[in-house]
């Protein structure tokens, strides 16, 4: 790579090109829309999926199911997980676990599953927890504690109003 290369194709200070100006613009008489027909009329905008009046693809492709756009997003987490990546003594959290690389997506709540065994005291903070997972922290001396977000039983009161 050269020194003239790094810049090639930026152009941030480039003026508008002024369209419709005379013929000695190379743009001038119909400003580069064609001759009639829709896209040579003012306002005229195309559909994000329009592809030349073929059945666009979008439309083409067939949707199953039923898509819950309300739908809460539970990241889970097993116990044997925890385990094998905490000393003794550590607070567990959300932040935590991002940052061991746990959970990677985004998520509404966080819920402690009960999968393995726990040895170590920690002290586990999340939204939800199973209760396998709450007998098994608390039996090795930790501590469970619930963050305040979206329960059970809120999203159920929800749901009937």
């Amino acid at each position: 790579m050269k020194l003239n290369d790094v810049h090639q194709g930026v152009h941030n200070h480039r003026k508008p090109y002024r369209v419709g100006r005379g013929p000695g613009s190379g743009n001038g008489k119909t400003a580069g829309r064609g001759h009639k027909g829709q896209g040579a009329r003012a306002g005229w905008s195309c559909p994000p999926a329009f592809q030349g009046g073929t059945m666009s693809l979008v439309r083409r492709v067939p949707k199953r199911g039923f898509h819950n756009r309300f739908a809460v997003t539970v990241a889970t987490v097993n116990l044997r997980e925890l385990e094998r990546l905490f000393q003794a003594g550590e607070e567990v959290t959300p932040d935590a676990l991002r940052a061991k690389g746990l959970v990677r997506r985004p998520f509404d709540v966080l819920k402690v599953l009960g999968t393995g065994e726990l040895t170590k005291k920690l002290r586990v903070a999340a939204h939800r927890f199973s209760g396998s997972a709450k007998a098994r922290i608390e039996a090795a001396g930790g501590e469970v504690v619930v963050l305040p977000g979206k329960t059970p039983v809120a999203d159920k009161q929800n749901q009937g109003a």
